[in-house]
């Protein structure tokens, strides 16, 4: 049985989402005391497993526009990034998260309608 592109594509670029917010963020908190050259190259290594975006995105283009593709690309992003900051970065919760997570939701809308 085949996922429907409107499922596959986000699971991939959920799964894509993940290692590249790891491979941005993750070296701030576990290589503070390492040289930055060296935490270049572990996200280099981490950033490489963000391929599933390509075929995230091709998937996806065969049922939604581009524009489409990088809002849901957006609120992807977004929807990772929060749980990473709280949870991994240790960052408190900031009523902010959610105002730019209802503002994305008005861009899906925008995206999305008619």
């Amino acid at each position: 049985m085949a996922l429907s592109p409107y499922l596959l594509s986000p699971l991939l670029l959920i799964l894509s989402n993940i290692f590249m917010t790891f491979a941005w963020y993750a070296h701030l908190r576990d290589m503070t005391a390492k040289p930055w050259y060296l935490a270049a190259f572990l996200s280099w290594g981490i950033a490489l497993c963000e391929y599933p975006k390509v075929p995230a995105n091709r998937i996806g283009f065969s049922v939604m526009s581009v524009a489409q593709l990088k809002i849901i690309q957006e609120v992807i992003s977004l929807s990772v990034f929060v749980p990473f900051a709280i949870f991994y970065m240790n960052q408190p919760f900031k009523w902010d998260f959610v105002w730019a997570g209802l503002c994305m939701v008005g861009a899906v809308y925008f995206m999305f309608r008619g």
